[in-house]
């Protein structure tokens, strides 16, 4: 038998620590075979005990790629020229991007197949991976940063005396269940990439600014702190019935909670862009981003039909 590397076959004269990359460079991609006991310019070397080299690949491919794709790779010994060869076959996996676990879910991590190379994946490639794999909820999908904290989710969780921990978090599909973080979770983790800007302006245009602040972190964070903003703006304004001085505001508080809550529930977080508020004298403009679901169009939404963007 006759080798040379291939677009789906890989030599190898040994186990190495770079065997992960080309397993998991076949697994996003079409497949392949790693065959080890052999030269990169195809002499038959091979290895002096087959069942002990097999065990080897499993044990690191186990420990670290993730998630998990030992499913999809098959052993088999091969006699070459009265040698043992060990093939280890790759299937696509159906749970891609695989990547190394102590790199994440980032290019030095995710490889791919490149004509006769393994070479690390682009930012995009990882992305129409997760895509192709979780769907186009963008919440659900896995979040290429898996470097997460939660401390003012875990703050809001405590003042409502909830418990806020790895079962909580699994149910809430914060987390999956082996364990990767989500979109939802990156949205509710102090490594937040979607911020709030609000900005106050003099009259009923936005010809002059009085006041401007862009608020980041976790969207609880935001949250509230995006609140207290609007209502330190939300002015008070005192009449008097006979004796009785009756205290009104400009906006009803329950009014702002409800335009806010609904900003940040319904918004498209596949879009970079902020959410703008906009405070004039007259006025309060929330502007949440993203179109039309697939599917719907306005008049759907006229007659009522209610599409639920972020589950």
């Amino acid at each position: 038998m006759r080798f040379r590397e291939t677009e789906i076959v890989e030599l190898k004269s040994i186990v190495m620590d770079d065997i992960k990359k080309e397993i998991i460079a076949f697994a996003n991609c079409d497949g392949g075979t790693v065959y080890v006991g052999v030269a990169d310019d195809g002499k038959v070397l091979g290895v002096e005990n087959a069942d002990e080299c097999a065990l080897q690949i499993s044990n690191m491919v186990r420990d670290a790629v993730k998630p998990d794709v030992t499913m999809f790779l098959h052993y088999e010994t091969l006699e070459c020229d009265g040698k043992a060869v060990v093939a280890v076959n790759i299937q696509r996996g159906t749970n891609r991007p695989y990547y190394l676990a102590k790199k994440g879910l980032r290019p030095e991590g995710v490889y791919v197949r490149q004509g006769y190379s393994s070479v690390p994946a682009t930012d995009t490639a990882i992305r129409q991976m997760i895509k192709e794999t979780d769907g186009d909820s963008f919440e659900n999908m896995r979040s290429i940063n898996q470097a997460l904290t939660f401390e003012a989710t875990k703050k809001e969780f405590e003042k409502r005396n909830v418990v806020f921990g790895q079962p909580q978090m699994q149910t809430l599909k914060i987390v999956s269940a082996d364990g990767i973080y989500t979109n939802l979770g990156l949205l509710l983790s102090e490594q937040c990439l979607h911020t709030i800007k609000a900005a106050v302006f003099e009259g009923i245009n936005q010809n002059v600014f009085k006041d401007r602040r862009e608020f980041s972190g976790s969207l609880m964070q935001q949250l509230n702190d995006v609140y207290d903003y609007i209502d330190f703006h939300n002015q008070t304004h005192a009449t008097f019935r006979k004796l009785l001085r009756i205290d009104t505001r400009d906006y009803p508080e329950v009014a702002v909670r409800e335009a806010l809550l609904n900003t940040l529930v319904h918004r498209d977080y596949s879009f970079r862009a902020s959410t703008l508020i906009s405070i004039y004298d007259d006025r309060i403009e929330f502007v949440s981003i993203g179109g039309l679901l697939p599917g719907l169009e306005l008049d759907d939404l006229m007659m009522g039909v209610s599409v639920c963007r972020n589950p």
